[in-house]
């Protein structure tokens, strides 16, 4: 199974765009996207590197706000060693 993090488009250079979210950078191949690519600013879903669709950033916050908690979540029950 794989969990894909929305990441803002932060820069595009060609056919690739450099991504961030939650503390990650990526870049990404943008060929799958044909004419429909985004924009500096949008939110993607990447998969295997490559960029397959535009999220809606009310989708994209959400997203990121529920693996903050996911990750909360696990820290407090992680027994310190």
């Amino acid at each position: 199974m794989c969990l894909t993090v929305p990441m803002r488009v932060e820069e595009i250079d060609g056919h690739r765009a450099r991504c961030v979210a939650l503390g990650e950078e990526r870049w990404a191949d943008l060929m799958l996207m044909g004419d429909d690519l985004p924009k500096v600013g949008d939110y993607v879903a990447i998969h295997l590197g490559f960029v397959q669709r535009v999220v809606p950033e009310a989708e994209a916050m959400e997203s990121h706000r529920l693996f903050e908690e996911i990750a909360e979540t696990l820290a407090r029950q992680t027994p310190e060693t």
